[in-house]
C-alpha cells in the first residue's frame, strides 16, 4: 500500500479496470442533452498541494457540475451570510431519499430542506446568491468556482442549461413548496434560470481535482498561500460531503472509500482527501442512485492502494 501516486501510467492500470463497470450503468436521460453522453468514458485527475498532478483516461473529456455545483454554491452562502442565517433555512442532516424527493419538506416541521445536497437544499442555498439580477448573481458564481478551479476560461454549456431549465419541473414543484412556507421568496423561473445554469457550468477532471485539492487544504492554495475560503467553511463542505455528497448511498460509500466526495448526474465525482489531494473523475454511466458506476469503483481501488480513507488510523 502506497500512499502517492507516481506516475500517468500507474493510474491508467486502474482505469482500465474500473471502465469495465460503465458497462452496467447508464447515462442520465431525464435531463435531455446529458443522453449524448458517452457510457464507456472514464477520466481521472490527482491534485497535489505542491503542484504536482497525475491523470489518466478520457482526460479531455468535458463534464457539466450538475450537484457537485451544491458545494460550492454552499461555500459561497457561508461566505456571505453566514452559518446561523444558511442553517436557520436548510438543515445538516442526511436523508435516505432520493435527492430529488419532496417527501421530506412535506413531513418535517417546519417544512425547511434537511441538507443542502439534496435538490431542496440546494434550490433554497441558490436562493441566497447575492446580486440584482440572474445574469449577475451567476457571473458571481461562475468567478467563485473559476477561483477555486484556477482556470478563468471556465464557462457554461448553454445547451445543458437549456435543457435542464425547460425539464426542470419536478425542481419547479420544489420550489413553490418552498416558497409557499416561507424558505424562498424570488420568482421560481429567476431561480430556475440560476440554478440550472450553475449546474451547466463546465470542466474537465484536471478543474475538478484543483477543487477538490483547496477542500482538501482546508481552503488554502498551498502554492500561493492564498485563503481561498476560510477554514471553517471548507470543514463545513467537507463533513456535508461525507454525510450527503454521495446522494442515499453516502453511508455505504463512507466505509468503501472514505474520503469527502459530492457527485453530479453528469458523472462526476469531486473528492478531498483531508491535507493529501483533490480528486476528479469523469464517467458518465451511472448507478441506480446518480452515481458514476466506474468511477466509485475507481474511487475504492484508488483509496486501497493509496491509503486514503479519512478513517484509517
Amino acid at each position: 500500500m502506497v500512499s502517492h501516486c507516481k506516475s500517468n501510467e500507474e493510474l491508467q492500470e486502474l482505469v482500465d479496470v474500473a471502465k469495465t463497470y460503465t458497462k452496467q450503468g447508464k447515462v442520465a436521460d431525464y435531463i435531455p442533452a446529458l443522453k449524448q453522453a458517452r457510457r464507456d468514458d472514464l477520466s481521472v485527475a490527482i491534485s497535489y498541494p505542491d503542484g504536482k498532478g497525475y491523470c489518466a483516461g478520457d482526460v479531455s473529456d468535458k463534464l457539466t457540475l450538475q450537484s457537485i455545483s451544491k458545494v460550492l454554491t454552499l461555500a459561497m452562502a457561508l461566505l456571505e451570510k453566514g452559518e446561523e442565517h444558511v442553517f436557520s433555512y436548510v438543515g445538516k442532516e442526511p436523508t435516505g431519499d432520493p435527492f430529488n424527493s419532496i417527501a421530506k419538506l412535506e413531513t418535517n416541521t417546519p417544512s425547511k430542506p434537511l441538507n443542502p445536497m439534496i435538490n431542496a437544499g440546494a434550490l433554497t442555498v441558490t436562493h441566497m446568491i447575492v446580486g440584482k439580477s440572474v445574469d449577475e448573481r451567476f457571473s458571481r458564481i461562475l468567478q467563485f468556482v473559476r477561483d477555486m478551479a484556477q482556470n478563468q476560461d471556465i464557462g457554461v454549456n448553454e445547451e445543458i442549461a437549456r435543457s435542464e431549465y425547460d425539464s426542470a419541473d419536478l425542481n419547479r414543484s420544489l420550489s413553490y413548496f418552498l416558497k409557499q412556507h416561507g424558505v424562498i421568496n424570488e420568482d421560481v423561473e429567476d431561480l430556475m434560470e440560476l440554478y440550472t445554469k450553475q449546474c451547466a457550468i463546465e470542466m474537465d477532471c484536471k478543474d475538478l481535482a484543483r477543487i477538490g485539492c483547496i477542500f482538501a487544504m482546508n481552503g488554502k492554495d498551498v502554492m500561493t498561500e492564498k485563503q481561498i475560503i476560510p477554514e471553517d467553511i471548507a470543514r463545513i463542505c467537507k463533513t456535508f460531503m461525507v454525510t450527503c455528497g454521495m446522494y442515499n448511498a453516502s453511508g455505504e460509500f463512507a466505509i468503501n472509500v472514505g474520503i469527502p466526495a459530492k457527485s453530479g448526474v453528469s458523472g462526476g465525482i469531486l473528492g478531498a482527501v483531508p491535507g493529501k489531494c483533490g480528486i476528479g473523475i469523469y464517467g458518465a454511466a451511472l448507478d441506480d442512485k446518480g452515481n458514476s458506476i466506474a468511477g466509485i469503483k475507481l474511487l475504492e481501488m484508488m483509496a486501497k492502494k493509496y491509503s486514503l480513507s479519512m478513517f484509517n488510523t
